[in-house]
């Protein structure tokens, strides 16, 4: 199983509706895709349409030693998207997990337990910091996707990302990757947007992604309806970029590993 952590500390830069959109346009490749939502907002979980009441078992439980991952899942209204649902209980996660042993490898050794085959893919929405919960995420992941909103403090909100990544090949996970950044959040009218798609593409060069997600109401509807942009709405120009994205992101995938 492929693991992905979607994550970037800055708030509000498209985490949640990245990993709810690129999940449900991998799946419609026909992808098997197991979400773990693990921002204790649970967003992801609800942009799903997975209700609180639904979640007896979540990514806290994993992380703790509650139960195991079969235990946890949800299966969602998306063909071949199951979930791991989240709940406030992940607030004070990252307080419980300094009594435990290698409390940065918790969600790793849950997922290495995954039934061999059950999944090909594996996206983890990480919380807007970097505290425990992503560092545990990016731990378990092979590769990080960056959602990057086309604004001015982003790159410098990027250089902080990145020092971490380094950190965490240092200390823990020496094969973490980037896999690739997305730019979110796109406004071709305002000159900003150019400007800093520009300088991130300069900086970083082909780690970018063609794809660039665009504003884009739908987008911001859909979670509402507790369903994704692609299926709320697949024509509107959010739903078609996160499907352009998803096959994008696909050719960047170990060619093996996709054949898998």
């Amino acid at each position: 199983m492929i693991r992905i952590a979607i994550a970037n500390q800055k708030g509000g830069v498209g985490k949640t509706t990245t990993a709810i959109n690129l999940a449900t346009g991998l799946a419609a490749t026909g992808l098997r895709v197991l979400l773990v939502d693990l921002d204790p907002q649970g967003n992801a979980s609800t942009g799903l349409g997975v209700d609180q009441s639904a979640r007896e078992r979540s990514s806290y439980d994993l992380l703790v030693g509650n139960c195991g991952l079969d235990d946890s899942i949800v299966t969602t209204r998306v063909p071949k998207l199951d979930l791991v649902p989240a709940t406030q209980d992940l607030s004070g996660a990252e307080i419980e997990l300094i009594e435990y042993e290698e409390r940065t490898h918790r969600l790793e050794r849950v997922l290495s337990e995954a039934q061999p085959g059950r999944w090909d893919i594996c996206l983890i929405d990480c919380p807007p910091s970097l505290g425990l919960l992503t560092i545990n995420a990016m731990v378990a992941a092979q590769s990080l996707l960056v959602p990057l909103q086309c604004e001015f403090f982003a790159l410098e909100g990027l250089s902080q990302l990145l020092q971490t990544v380094e950190r965490i090949r240092g200390r823990f996970n020496p094969g973490l990757s980037i896999m690739g950044v997305t730019l979110t959040m796109y406004d071709r009218r305002n000159r900003l947007t150019d400007q800093v798609a520009d300088d991130v593409r300069a900086c970083l060069g082909d780690l970018v992604f063609s794809t660039v997600i665009p504003r884009n109401v739908r987008l911001s509807e859909a979670p509402s309806h507790g369903v994704p942009a692609l299926i709320y709405d697949f024509r509107c120009s959010g739903s078609e970029a996160y499907m352009r994205l998803a096959r994008e992101l696909i050719a960047r995938l170990p060619r093996q590993e996709v054949a898998a």
